[in-house]
Parts: structure tokens; C-alpha cells; sequence
């Protein structure tokens, strides 16, 4: 018989980071990691995983909106739903009512890129690779086939994509090689939350410099008095020789991001990020114009590839950072790989939370393997945070992510921490951990 997805299980887990700020900026002071998580179960009793990463209240938003595009997965062929995601991407992406609630953003569009991270999941556990392998071994024409160029052909078009991948196909296998030998360069943000006093920052400092991280990040905005004196403390902790980036989580406007990154410039800053609005384009671009050589990043927040295009576009951006759960899924992040490579900016993925770490991972090393060609001036974030809820969590060595090598895109939590946060009902919830 014709193996077909029997069902799709989406649950609202919720862990409580809020008792100890882990994850606070100047945006987000008390968030509550979370996710809605998702499993394609199969009727040979396979599954795949994915989930969309959120911050505590409106998880039960996110958790309906995937349900609503569950019935459009339900019942497909698994043969034929992990040849061709790309098709399944359109149908959630383009369906006409769901669609006006976006279009191709917020929500709706995130519920569709968790079911289409859950099938490229599925679709690695199928083949016995890691995501990135997987993808890292298909043919160029078939990962353009994956991606949808209508809104994009003014900045890259399908013969370009193919040109950029075939240019790099000579290296692939020694860049493999090397890939999993001595993994991805890293950054880490876990010093640097807003939330922390300045023993921690300054303790969490030497101790990321100790463990062979050359970049760390420190949340920025709340008061400027304070982020002189941090980033103060955080340079006296690392040394000259150590990038420092600062991430303001989009609390300026234009004018006050020039002026107060002005203030921060004494301290050698790599780049600021969201330093404004995220649908602000011709913003970021004033930011970097008026703060270079100080560099602008941004991506976690931009909602489509489209977004991406003009940023590239306006030299808005010196550094795109992709988000695993933010989009439409891998089928769009490859789309903004692309797109970054066209214009030369190097790509360095937003992570922490729940599970962005772990599925970031296998778009950055893909991207390195068919797209890049490089790691210069690339880091994946890394955030010491939750990953032993993950059946398959990330590991950094020497400041270097360890190449997974375990089949699927590492989205699968560990059925305990499910049931035990759960939200409202699990254990950790119902005895009050966190309101």
C-alpha cells in the first residue's frame, strides 16, 4: 500500500527562560521560549519534524494556524511530498483564503514553514542523511526546481541560480571533508542578554573567549548609559582581538540607532543589528550609510525572500541573517541563500531559542557546501539554551559547530521535555512555574 501522512500532531510547548531573563533585550525583557511543535506521522509509522519558534503568549495562535493548513498535508504520498517539498511549499504559501491573512507573511506564513521543515525532515530520515547532506547532494537544477522565482527575477533569476551553483560544484566533496572534520565557525549571544548583571556579562565574557569563540553579541537599547558601560566591560573581558557585535532587537528608530551606535563606536562594535523597524528597508539603509565601517545586519524578523531582495538590493545590509522558522520554510531560505550570494553579502543565521540553533545549522553548512563556497566572515549564533530537550541537539567544540551527522534536520524533542512542558497542562506549567 501507498504510504501517506496519516496525521499531523502540533503541540504548544513552553519552556519558562522568563525566571532568569535568558533570552531578555530591550524588546523582549521577560520571554518564555516556546514553540509550536510538529510531527507528520505517517501510515508506515515514519515522522517527520518541524517546529515555529515563539516567545511565550500567542504560541496558541501559531499552534492553530498550522492546524489550519494541516487538512492540505494529511492523506499526500510520502514518495511523492519528499520528491518534490516545493510543491507542497506553493500549495500552503499560494492557498487563496489562507493567503489573505499574510500574504506570505506573520503567522500564516510561518505555519506553513513549519509543515515544510517537518517535510524536509522527513525526507532526510528517508534518505539516511543529515538535511544538510541531503540537500548539499541534489543537482542545481533540482534545488532551483524548489524554489519559487516569481517576486525575485529582478534581482535573480533562474539561469543566474544555476550559474551560482554550478560555479562551485568542482569543490563540493573536499568542502565536505573539511565541513566534517573541523565544522562551522560559531558566535555566541549568551553573555550578552540584557537581563544579566555585569559580574555575568563580564564572567560569561572570558569564559566564551576560553572556549574559542572569536565573535560574541550583546544585546544593546535599554538605557545608553548602561550599554557604555557594558560593552565597556565586555571589551576589557575579550581583548582587542575579538569581534563584539551589538543587537539593539529593533527598539530605535533611524535617527536614535545613528546617535546611540554613534556612542558605541569607542568600543570597536562588528555590527549592529535590527537596529530599527525590520520592514524599514530605506532605514537600514541610512543606518549603514551614516555608521560604516560599522556594519548593519538584520533577518530574523523579515518575514519573506522578497524582503531580503530589496534590502540587497538598497545595500541596506552588510549581514543577512536567516531564521529557520521565520519564512516559508528551507524551500525560501534557499531562495535568500541565493539571493545573498548574488550580491556578495555573507550570510551568518540568527539561533537560540527552541530548536533554531538546530535546524539552522543544516541551511548554513548547505550553503557553505553549494552556495558560498566559504566560511570568511560567516558564524552560525549559539545560544547554550534548551538544547537538551532535542534527541539530536547541536554540540560546539572550539567555537565550531560539530557537523550533525544524524539523519533528519535535528527538529525532534525529546518526548519527556513534551510532556512535562507542555502548555497549559504540563507539570511545569500546572505547578506554577512561570505566569
Amino acid at each position: 500500500m501507498t504510504e501517506r501522512i496519516s496525521s499531523v500532531e502540533v503541540l504548544d510547548v513552553r519552556f519558562p527562560t522568563s525566571r532568569h531573563r535568558d533570552g531578555s533585550d530591550a524588546m523582549n525583557p521577560f520571554p518564555d521560549y516556546s514553540a509550536a511543535y510538529v510531527v507528520l506521522h505517517t501510515t508506515a509509522g515514519a515522522a517527520g519534524h518541524g517546529l515555529v519558534f515563539t516567545v511565550g503568549r500567542g504560541t496558541e495562535i501559531q499552534v492553530a494556524a498550522v492546524r489550519s493548513l494541516a487538512a492540505m498535508v494529511t492523506g499526500l504520498p510520502v514518495d511523492e511530498l519528499v520528491a518534490d517539498p516545493g510543491a507542497l511549499a506553493r500549495r500552503l504559501i499560494g492557498d487563496s483564503q489562507i493567503r489573505w491573512l499574510g500574504p506570505e507573511k506573520g503567522v500564516v506564513h510561518m505555519a506553513a514553514g513549519g509543515l515544510v521543515n517537518a517535510v524536509w525532515d522527513l525526507a532526510a530520515r528517508r534518505a539516511g542523511q543529515p538535511l544538510w547532506q541531503l540537500l548539499a547532494g541534489l543537482s542545481p537544477e533540482a534545488l532551483v526546481a524548489q524554489i519559487d522565482f516569481r517576486y525575485l527575477r529582478d534581482a535573480l533569476t533562474e539561469d543566474e541560480a544555476l550559474a551560482l551553483l554550478r560555479a562551485n560544484a568542482g569543490g563540493r566533496a573536499e568542502r565536505e571533508r573539511r565541513l566534517l572534520d573541523e565544522g562551522y565557525p560559531a558566535y555566541t549571544t549568551t553573555p550578552g542578554w540584557l537581563g544579566y548583571d555585569d559580574e555575568k556579562l563580564e564572567r560569561l565574557c572570558s569564559e566564551a573567549v576560553d572556549a574559542g569563540y572569536r565573535l560574541i553579541k550583546l544585546k544593546v537599547g535599554g538605557d545608553l548609559a548602561d550599554d557604555v558601560r557594558r560593552m565597556g566591560i565586555a571589551r576589557g573581558a575579550v581583548g582587542p582581538d575579538v569581534r563584539i557585535a551589538v543587537d539593539a532587537n529593533q527598539i530605535w528608530g533611524v535617527p536614535d540607532a545613528i546617535r546611540w551606535m554613534r556612542e558605541l563606536t569607542r568600543f570597536d562594535p562588528y555590527w549592529i543589528e535590527e537596529p530599527t523597524s525590520p520592514d524599514d528597508v530605506l532605514g537600514h539603509a541610512s543606518v549603514r550609510r551614516a555608521l560604516a565601517p560599522v556594519k548593519v545586519a538584520t533577518g530574523e524578523h523579515v518575514h519573506n525572500a522578497v524582503m531580503f531582495k530589496q534590502l540587497l538590493q538598497a545595500e541596506a545590509v552588510d549581514v543577512v541573517q536567516i531564521d529557520a522558522c521565520r519564512v516559508g520554510g528551507v524551500n525560501e531560505n534557499l531562495a535568500i541563500l541565493l539571493l545573498a550570494a548574488k550580491f556578495g553579502v555573507p550570510v551568518c543565521p540568527h539561533a537560540g531559542g527552541v530548536g533554531l540553533c538546530e535546524l539552522v545549522q543544516h541551511l548554513a553548512m548547505f550553503d557553505y557546501i553549494a552556495v558560498s563556497g566559504t566560511t570568511e566572515d560567516r558564524y552560525i549564533e549559539y545560544v547554550d539554551h534548551l538544547h537538551e530537550h532535542f534527541t539530536d541537539p547541536v554540540r560546539v567544540r572550539a567555537g565550531r559547530y560539530v557537523t550533525p551527522t544524524v539523519p533528519g534536520m535535528s527538529a525532534e524533542i525529546v518526548a519527556g521535555s513534551l510532556d512535562a512542558f507542555r502548555f497549559p497542562d504540563g507539570p511545569e506549567w500546572a505547578t506554577g512555574a512561570a505566569a
